[in-house]
């Protein structure tokens, strides 16, 4: 056999073997290339896209969308992005400067896009009025929600499990628009992802109720009103505590007031704002510190680094903390049966073009 027969072949197999090696970056280059404002909404798009998106985040887990600054980086990466996906109901503020900035010309996906948004005057009228100490601070409330350039929409929608199903059926028609040759593959994975979260509500639901429906719970901002409406428990945000501000010695000596006024038996850390704030608390009051709550960005690691995972370790900690077993009170909130629920949400004919901007 010649040396130049041999040469040939090892030619033709090296040929061979680098067209297979370049398989997994043509592969990846096909992907949709999808930007989320916040880690939540990452989670979403990872779920429902699968194997046929790459998905980047702007604000990254434990990060907060609240006071989070665009880089330049993060300009490029919009400019390179087939398809934008936020939450809208202006969690994040710097979010339509940062698309003008980036000259972004692709799809957009508003998550919250068909959702009736609570409004943080509802919130205030549970947590505040109802328990008669709205003297602690509505008017404080709406500057911190004007500081978060909120307005007097509540945009924490995801925090209720049905209204979270419109994120996923926003998040699907999206990726269809953007990417049709996978839509039937977008469609069962949406399918698959409501399903998965209906489990979870059913879980939430089952922990919650053993929670007696007097207890209050104290917690850093205003973000949990959507699952107090949903799963009927009452949370309270008085003054003092936000993502941005250290509190008063006034505004703490309210919070201590507010705690022994109502049916606190924890405290609880939470992961976007000060913790030192809580142990300051703890130690003024004799509770415990019961862990840790995910509100508006999943954990880096752990149970609480999925969507899913987060809404369960939410209400597992709580349920631990403030339970009674065989307690099983009627807390208010709509018992749905999941089995006959409908998950279709069939937005096809929705026009995201409206949130061009």
């Amino acid at each position: 056999m010649s040396l130049a027969y041999l040469s040939h072949r090892s030619s033709r197999w090296l040929v061979g073997v680098s067209a297979m090696l370049a398989l997994p970056a043509a592969m990846a280059n096909e992907r949709v290339q999808v930007v989320t404002s916040f880690s939540i909404l990452a989670d979403m798009v990872e779920n429902v896209g699968g194997d046929h998106v790459d998905v980047t985040s702007l604000v990254a887990a434990d990060g907060d969308a609240h006071v989070y600054s665009p880089s330049p980086g993060d300009a490029r990466s919009l400019a390179n992005a087939d398809l934008v996906v936020f939450n809208g109901l202006l969690f994040e503020g710097w979010m339509e400067r940062l698309i003008s900035a980036s000259d972004y010309s692709g799809g957009l996906v508003t998550a919250t896009d068909g959702i009736e948004p609570h409004s943080f005057a509802e919130h205030e009228e549970h947590g505040h009025e109802e328990h008669g100490h709205e003297k602690h601070g509505q008017d404080d409330h709406a500057d911190e929600h004007a500081g978060h350039e909120h307005g007097n929409q509540d945009p924490h929608a995801w925090q209720d499990m049905h209204q979270a199903e419109v994120y996923i059926a926003n998040i699907r028609d999206g990726l269809i628009a953007a990417d049709a040759d996978n839509a039937d593959e977008y469609r069962a994975n949406a399918e698959q992802y409501l399903h998965e979260m209906a489990e979870v509500d059913a879980e939430i639901r089952a922990l919650i109720d053993e929670i007696p429906s007097s207890t209050s719970i104290i917690t850093g901002h205003d973000s949990f009103g959507y699952f107090s409406s949903a799963y009927g428990v009452t949370f309270l945000s008085p003054v003092g505590l936000s993502t941005e501000a250290d509190p008063s010695g006034a505004s703490m000596a309210a919070l201590v007031d507010v705690i022994e006024q109502e049916n606190v038996k924890a405290l609880f850390h939470e992961n976007m704002t000060n913790q030192s704030i809580i142990t300051q608390l703890a130690e003024e009051t004799g509770l415990p510190i019961a862990g840790t709550l995910y509100a508006d960005a999943l954990a880096t690691e752990g149970e609480a680094s999925t969507y899913l995972g987060m809404m369960r370790h939410n209400a597992q900690v709580l349920h631990d903390a403030l339970a009674q077993p065989g307690n099983h009170e009627e807390h208010g909130h709509e018992e749905i049966g999941h089995d006959d629920h409908e998950h279709s949400h069939e937005h096809d004919d929705h026009d995201h073009d409206e949130h061009s901007h």
